[in-house]
């Protein structure tokens, strides 16, 4: 995802538009396209601010995020479950198909990590190890 104009170019185009220039006149001076100025004007003149609008998605959300308790209650049980394992049983107990690697994020976000012993054989552990 592109990152969004700086707020100094963007109060410099928008001072310029009202100024009185037209929106594509102070696009070209900035060196900006047309869309971006006419965008910008209108974003002005409906919230009062050249801000950027928030990028990407809300934090919180996803499909996975009303079987987190459930996610987390089957990894405690089971600790040394594996990704497609956990995959399968979410599907067969709740009929929601989810990719492991989802899994794998959404566990990774709730603070547990897989952590391999000396035997060479894993556990999902919560909280990070401190120090390196």
């Amino acid at each position: 995802m592109g990152k969004p104009y700086s707020i100094d170019l963007r109060e410099r185009v928008q001072a310029e538009i009202a100024s009185g220039q037209s929106r594509r006149a102070a696009a070209r001076r900035f060196d900006v396209s047309a869309s971006f100025a006419v965008k910008l004007a209108e974003r002005v003149s409906r919230t009062g601010s050249a801000e950027p609008a928030r990028q990407g998605r809300p934090p919180g959300g996803g499909k996975l995020a009303p079987y987190l308790s459930v996610l987390l209650e089957w990894v405690e049980a089971e600790p040394d479950i594996t990704m497609p394992e956990l995959a399968a049983k979410l599907q067969a107990e709740k009929a929601v198909t989810a990719h492991p690697a989802s899994l794998s994020r959404v566990l990774l976000k709730a603070d547990y990590s897989f952590k391999k012993n000396a035997s060479g054989f894993g556990g999902r552990a919560r909280g990070r190890a401190s120090g390196a």
